[in-house]
């Protein structure tokens, strides 16, 4: 039997070719290859600090740059998180965490309520990491969010070196997106919104 809270999303395009498959009730096991070891590295972060089982595999056109992959990875991940979610029923919906790395510190707060927003508060332009643009990261976080059909609000509170405030970001949203999406027992199968459903879009 399927299990009700994960997903599998497929993404072709001239630029790119994604295979994501997401379990939110997971253990933090991850399988990532995206040809950029660095954003291979925090989305294993991410995987693990959510207690995400995450596998994905994607190839893109890295002769011209990390932009498409990155991008479409977050694409696919957002869908995959909105799928798993179905209509939303019985979650906490409403998270945040913080998280440090050394001198570094990250703040994400998370509403899985359909609304797809970003607020990214990160000074990386100008900065390359693994070689990717750091800007990157920034556009991985509204994409995602936009396709979660989520409202994210995202910041670097405080750092100096760039891997650390990127990988604190992404360990923060993990953990975030760990506590908005968890069961709550007490929800039963309530939709946790005065409207009584929630407007989740379309999955395709």
């Amino acid at each position: 039997m399927p299990d009700p809270r994960a997903a599998t999303v497929a993404r072709d395009t001239r630029e790119t070719r994604i295979r994501l498959t997401l379990k939110l009730d997971g253990t933090g096991q991850a399988e990532v290859s995206t040809g950029l070891p660095f954003f291979d590295h925090v989305l294993d972060a991410f995987a693990r600090h959510g207690l995400f089982d995450l596998n994905v595999e994607a190839k893109g056109d890295l002769a011209v740059e990390a932009h498409h992959t990155v991008e479409d990875v977050a694409i696919a991940l957002g869908r995959a998180v909105n799928e798993a979610l179905g209509e939303r029923r019985g979650i906490v919906r409403t998270a945040h965490a913080y998280v440090p790395l050394d001198e570094a510190l990250a703040r994400v707060v998370i509403d899985c309520g359909g609304r797809g927003y970003a607020v990214v508060d990160a000074p990386l332009e100008r900065t390359w990491i693994g070689g990717i643009d750091g800007d990157m990261f920034r556009h991985f976080l509204e994409s995602f969010a936009i396709e979660a059909r989520l409202n994210l609000h995202a910041a670097v509170l405080a750092g100096v070196n760039g891997h650390h405030k990127v990988e604190a970001l992404f360990k923060a949203l993990g953990r975030a997106l760990d506590g908005a999406t968890r069961l709550d027992p007490r929800l039963g199968d309530q939709v946790p919104s005065t409207k009584g459903v929630v407007d989740r879009g379309s999955t395709s």
